[in-house]
């Protein structure tokens, strides 16, 4: 029989770690964005040195909230307090299950008194739109993600997004602008002018400098990327491709694509019962050396991906209660892993290597090759002391690094090992060919690993997380 839902997927499948583990998704894809303008190192190295526009405008998905229960819904959903939430501002916002465990998390704007919009991945946006149908007087409307894999096939959305960011930034911006534009506060919303269009702002500092993410409608998509190019040509910036792009997370600090939590509580039957056989969650490919029958054991809460001062009990949220019971000490907490060159270098070498032994393939610059990513972290005598979440290479730092997260006696400077590959000549996903594992050498660094964002990003969840 042909399931209909998650739910029937993993009743058919009997073994949720194995479906996963196994998915034929195939490799994660930065939809529609040109590999690379340049060359990804030169585009990395532009937020450090000048300034970049990063194009968002088709990876994530687009959920636009009104009406009267709007902010309720949100409130009943999410670990954040909403009793700080102008209109004009922003929040990372972070629902978990009953369970504690965490969803997702993405950009939540208050456009209005009753208007929001919801900007980052699908498992959120799916956790939103089916609890809005729990009572809420709310209008949703879903503008998706750009399909992975177009096949040439016109490709619109409702908006498109960018980011200026880098030391040069707002001298791009003022200039687009035709004139000075006011700093506001971190995640504090606003307007400017490009090319005769009044668009959207969000004050920003994803590259360790001020900047802006703006967006506006997509029909004018091309003459707003037009002028930004042109008026930041005399100040080195630089158009970023989607190779690139994936390098910010390794250098800030954010751990974007962690398991959702949603395959197990008996509370969220109706919701699996709810979600279609090829949703996110259905199809999602988990992969990485760490390996468990107990799916449970792939669940992160908030403390462990950094977000421990999000959680604010001022409100009644899905999880509370779960969350409450968990004593922040004795999480583990959110790293940045600096591997080590010599050993990053044979893996490198192995696929030109005929006589040695043959590894898991180290794409550059992103070499996760799953949507979530878990390598068993492992201390002198082969006990597991964390995982590794999200892995890759940053031309800014010339370092392999992976963000994770370890167990709280795990101290800076420490040496550990990650283990590189998956087990018994790895999985079945179609992102694997069959390999041996090798115990990488890292030193336990903070989170975010780049000075200039630790001495410049928002004091909160980036700068906190190794504290």
């Amino acid at each position: 029989m042909i399931p209909k839902n998650l739910q029937e997927v993993l009743d058919q499948a009997g073994d949720t770690v194995g479906l996963l583990r196994n998915s034929q998704l195939g490799a994660y894809i930065y939809p529609v964005v040109p590999p690379e303008f340049t060359n990804f190192r030169r585009e990395v190295i532009a937020w450090h040195e000048s300034a970049v526009l990063f194009d968002q405008s088709h990876h994530m998905v687009n959920l636009f909230i009104s009406g009267p229960d709007a902010l309720r819904l949100i409130s009943d959903t999410g670990i954040n307090s909403v009793a700080n939430f102008p209109v004009d501002s922003a929040k990372q916002f972070v629902p978990v299950s009953p369970e504690g465990a965490v969803i997702g998390d993405g950009i939540l704007f208050r456009e209005t008194e009753t208007e929001f919009t919801f900007v980052g991945r699908a498992p959120v946006a799916n956790w939103l739109t089916y609890r809005a149908t729990q009572g809420y007087d709310v209008e949703l409307r879903l503008d998706p993600r750009s399909p992975s894999r177009p096949y040439g096939k016109q490709v619109t959305r409702d908006l498109w997004r960018f980011q200026i960011q880098g030391p040069r930034a707002w001298e791009v911006i003022e200039k687009v602008n035709g004139g000075p534009v006011e700093q506001l506060h971190f995640f504090r919303m606003s307007h400017i002018d490009i090319a005769g269009e009044r668009v959207r702002t969000l004050r920003h500092g994803m590259a360790g400098a001020p900047g802006l993410e703006i967006w506006g409608p997509y029909t004018s998509y091309d003459k707003i990327r037009d002028a930004i190019l042109e008026a930041g040509r005399e100040f080195g910036l630089e158009a970023c491709g989607s190779r690139a792009y994936s390098c910010n997370t390794l250098e800030s600090g954010w751990i974007p694509s962690p398991l959702p939590g949603v395959y197990t509580s008996e509370e969220l039957r109706s919701y699996r019962e709810w979600l279609p056989a090829d949703s996110y969650e259905a199809t999602n490919a988990l992969a990485g050396s760490f390996v468990s029958a107990d799916i449970h054991d792939y669940y992160l809460n908030p403390w462990e991906l950094g977000y421990g001062s999000f959680v604010k009990f001022d409100h009644d949220f899905i999880g509370r209660d779960a969350l409450e019971a968990i004593d922040p000490a004795t999480q583990r907490r959110k790293v940045t892993l600096a591997w080590n060159p010599d050993d990053v270098a044979k893996l490198l070498a192995s696929p030109v290597n005929p006589d040695g032994p043959g590894y898991q393939f180290f794409d550059l610059p992103n070499a996760n090759y799953g949507s979530s990513n878990f390598d068993a972290v492992v201390d002198a005598d082969d006990n597991t002391v964390g995982l590794s979440l999200f892995t890759g290479y940053s031309a800014n730092e010339r370092r392999a690094l992976s963000l994770a997260t370890v167990n709280p006696d795990v101290p800076l400077g420490a040496e550990v090992r990650v283990i590189w590959g998956e087990p018994d000549g790895g999985s079945g996903k179609s992102t694997v060919q069959p390999h041996d594992q090798l115990a990488v050498r890292a030193i336990v660094s903070p989170a975010p690993y780049s000075v200039m964002a630790r001495d410049s990003y928002q004091a909160g969840w980036r700068t906190a997380a190794t504290v």
